[in-house]
């Protein structure tokens, strides 16, 4: 009978083990670093490995902190439209956020060159451009009718770095699911489409294909 109590200890205490609950996942608030939008708390997304507040719904959970954060499309004007296409309806915008010293902005990644998806050439000279090129395209307000073609900007990201690129296109805030667009939908009012030149001279990885940026006239 002895033996019997011996072997069933052991037994029980392996079943409770067994029975521990696995340790739950950390959950982030504002700032708390992330890698995926699992990883952050609410209504919070993750931008820049730190979770903060979502552009484009505008919530303010988080005092403007993350660095990486941008306004919402529609916190400075106010869409002049829908576009409608592919079963889904998209904003469209005549006006961008207001230019600062420090405008804040969404860096996406764009292909330039022939065959992109770009789509046409570039509306400041008509010529589709490298990748090796450091060149943007600017949401139509900012745009602003080609007044900023050939233009030099400064575009800093959250890590410090920045870097200068040439305005050669428009980010078409209006118009878009068409050939000419390469099938993509308008763009958000407060977008800089980089080259992957641009990307690379920021250090950013180009598999996140948006990221918080600040930008400013060269």
């Amino acid at each position: 009978m002895a033996k019997i109590v011996l072997l069933l200890v052991p037994l029980f205490l392996i079943f409770n083990i067994i029975s521990l609950p696995l340790p739950a996942r950390a959950i982030s608030s504002c700032n708390g670093p992330c890698k995926t939008l699992n990883d952050c708390n609410g209504q919070l997304i993750c931008i820049n490995g730190k979770c903060n507040d979502d552009p484009d719904t505008g919530t303010h959970i988080c005092s403007g902190g993350g660095g990486g954060s941008s306004p919402s499309p529609s916190q400075n004007c106010k869409s002049s439209g829908t576009l409608k296409c592919g079963g889904n309806s998209y904003p469209q915008y005549k006006c961008s956020p207001p230019l600062t010293s420090s405008t804040q902005a969404r860096l996406t990644l764009n292909d330039f060159s022939k065959g992109g998806d770009g789509g046409g050439p570039s509306e400041c000279d008509g010529k589709y451009h490298n990748n090796s090129e450091r060149v943007v395209a600017l949401s139509t307000g900012w745009y602003n009718h080609g007044s900023r073609c050939g233009k030099m900007i400064r575009i800093t990201s959250s890590n410090g770095k920045s870097v200068t690129a040439k305005v050669v296109d428009e980010c078409d805030s209006v118009n878009g699911c068409d050939a000419e667009h390469a099938g993509q939908p308008p763009c958000k009012n407060n977008i800089v489409d980089g080259s992957s030149a641009v990307w690379n001279a920021l250090g950013l990885n180009q598999d996140l294909g948006i990221v918080g940026i600040t930008w400013s006239m060269a």
